[in-house]
């Protein structure tokens, strides 16, 4: 019965895209040294320093990296601002997803992707040790490829924009990799949206960013250890978010992690539309994935940041400008 399940659902998934492209990722997971705040310094407000966060800022964690090709010799370079987000897969209604994952780390690891379409077989979730799907648990040194189906589920809906964000992440021990570091995103534009046929960017919008709110529990509970970081960086440590004035920018935003991850990201000098709703503050609890469009009419720099007040001390800021 399973397999003759898998075999239907082979087949719908395959005749489901042939209107769509094919987009092709190749991405290893890898054990990396990382540092919250390289510049050793609180650079939104650095009289007050770092605290009791800034007592120690690198540890091992694991991260998402892409390659150019089958050989994983030469990495696709990420935006700065990507911090610790894994790379940014990217398709339009229709198309058909390939991610060849190779796991060059320590221990089994996985690719589980929410929004998108998938079968049991492509899952990537470690749930049932009988079930054997290798999907769900590739060893150091092994690869697999997924096929996940970018269908209407996985677009934007009526009362979206031309793009929306959902996140991947291991999932054979989730709540650890994802603090370790294994998570990145997806973002979908819109059929009929995409720039051209080899670039799925929406075409109605100039600049896409992506903020990752999570608080890194790296020593077990102990303050110092609790990194509350944007995309893996804190006290202004995350570069990268500038736009030029006149710009359609569309903020893509996570939240992920415990019930301490009630986030309210906040950005200074401008208002953003939530789905028609004109605001200045997102709420975000553990798992949300919501995109917001601005203006960038009013040029300066400008903070950027947690709105929850703890959140506010131990660091969840950066800086952003509009040029």
């Amino acid at each position: 019965m399973l397999r003759a399940l898998c075999l239907i659902c082979c087949c719908f998934f395959s005749v489901a895209v042939t209107a769509g492209s094919v987009r092709e990722y190749w991405i290893a997971a890898e054990k990396v040294a990382w540092n919250y705040a390289p510049s050793g310094l609180n650079k939104v407000m650095q009289a007050k320093g770092l605290g009791p966060w800034g007592e120690r800022l690198v540890y091992d964690k694991y991260r998402y990296i892409q390659y150019q090709d089958a050989s994983y010799t030469t990495r696709v370079v990420q935006p700065e601002w990507m911090g610790i987000l894994g790379p940014q897969i990217r398709a339009e209604e229709g198309d058909k997803v390939l991610v060849h994952f190779y796991n060059r780390a320590d221990k089994p690891l996985s690719m589980h992707p929410h929004g998108l379409r998938y079968d049991p077989q492509n899952d990537g979730a470690l749930f049932d040790a009988s079930a054997k799907y290798p999907a769900s648990h590739v060893a150091p040194g092994e690869k697999f490829t997924y096929r996940w189906l970018v269908n209407e589920g996985a677009a934007p809906g009526p009362a979206d924009g031309s793009s929306i964000v959902w996140v991947y992440h291991s999932h054979v021990d989730s709540v650890t990799e994802i603090y370790d570091g294994l998570i990145g995103t997806i973002v979908v534009t819109r059929k009929g949206m995409a720039r051209s046929p080899s670039d799925p960017r929406p075409r109605d919008i100039d600049q896409e960013f992506t903020t990752l709110f999570m608080v890194f529990d790296e020593e077990n509970g102990e303050e110092g250890g609790l990194m509350h970081a944007m995309n893996g960086y804190i006290s202004g440590n995350l570069s990268g978010y500038e736009v030029n004035k006149g710009e359609k920018i569309r903020w893509h935003l996570v939240g992920m992690g415990s019930e301490v991850d009630l986030h309210t990201a906040h950005w200074h000098g401008q208002t953003v539309l939530n789905n028609g709703r004109r605001t200045d503050v997102i709420e975000l609890l553990p798992s949300s994935m919501t995109s917001v469009d601005m203006l960038a009419d009013n040029p300066g720099t400008w903070l950027y940041h947690c709105h929850v007040t703890d959140h506010i001390a131990a660091g969840m800021s950066t800086l952003w400008r509009v040029k």
